[in-house]
């Protein structure tokens, strides 16, 4: 059975937790746009975190038989974004996504919380984000 929107969401951000990225985000956005259901955003120290963070998430979901439809920036890696249509994860350097500030963006989005220690995830909307 393939993996629902939100528990791929879920399983990127853990994924991105497992390689020690920083901020882990999830952003339900499926009200305000059509482009996806949810964001996953994350940040690492170096373009070389940030490439394994993102290598480390696609190679997570291929085992759930999820491939990405795109990816973008890893020639550059200060932002890559993986598309897998109803998810598109983020993964930026530091500082890059201080400037684009994606969360600002869209800040109506609401925030799911990521339980690291559950398989499973609270359904409240809560403003924690994880580092």
């Amino acid at each position: 059975m393939p993996l629902k929107s939100r528990d791929l969401a879920v399983k990127a951000a853990k994924a991105a937790l497992q390689k020690k990225a920083l901020d882990v985000t999830i952003l339900d956005v499926s009200g305000l746009t059509v482009i996806a259901d949810y964001f996953v955003i994350c940040s690492g120290e170096s373009t070389t975190q940030v490439k394994a963070v993102a290598n480390f998430i696609e190679e997570e979901l291929k085992k759930k038989r999820r491939k990405p439809l795109g990816i973008e920036g890893v020639a550059h890696s200060h932002w890559i974004l993986l598309d897998y249509g109803d998810v598109i994860i983020h993964v930026f350097e530091r500082e890059t996504r201080a400037y684009y500030n994606l969360e600002k963006l869209w800040m109506d989005a609401k925030i799911i919380e990521i339980n690291e220690d559950k398989s499973n995830m609270a359904g409240e909307d809560k403003r924690a984000i994880f580092s």
